[in-house]
């Protein structure tokens, strides 16, 4: 058997680079958390309630206009079309969205509204960072569907 040689040095840490080549810390722990970990159990239920789906849409949308924009700069667009992808979701006037794609985005909107996420909103600065985060993973897995659905609602309307 061979053995492995140490590495020695100082560990690097997993980043992330952002548009303009900065770097910024990787976050997964949101991602990671309890909160986001029942966000996605939850999504089934949601997903096969159209009154509780309705709700959700109706608290994120309730959220969504009195948020600072600025932490989800990069995905702000895809977030309008996750809340209206479920509002049209819940009324039934929408369905080729994939399983995986909605409970993403179901999930997504859940852990935004739900007070008790990893970072608390009141935080100043901070408290939007992991519903940013989230939210990123979520567009990132639904990019697609959600693209389809953005071309469906010009279509459709």
């Amino acid at each position: 058997m061979k053995k492995r040689k140490a590495k020695s040095g100082p560990r690097k840490t997993h980043q992330a680079v952002k548009g303009g080549g900065e770097r910024v810390p990787y976050q997964k722990a949101a991602i990671r958390s309890r909160a986001f970990g029942k966000a996605i159990l939850d999504a089934k239920s949601y997903a096969t309630d159209p009154e509780r789906l309705h709700a959700l849409f109706e608290k994120a949308a309730g959220k969504a206009a009195s948020i600072p924009k600025e932490p989800f700069k990069d995905t702000w667009a895809y977030f309008q079309a996750m809340l209206r992808l479920i509002r049209a979701y819940s009324r039934g006037e929408y369905r080729a969205v994939s399983q995986n794609a909605l409970l993403s985005i179901i999930a997504a909107l859940n852990y935004l509204v739900n007070p008790y996420d990893l970072i608390p909103d009141e935080i100043p600065f901070l408290g939007f960072l992991d519903d940013a985060t989230v939210m990123t993973f979520a567009v990132q897995r639904t990019r697609e569907d959600l693209d389809d659905f953005m071309t469906w609602e010009t279509c459709a309307g």
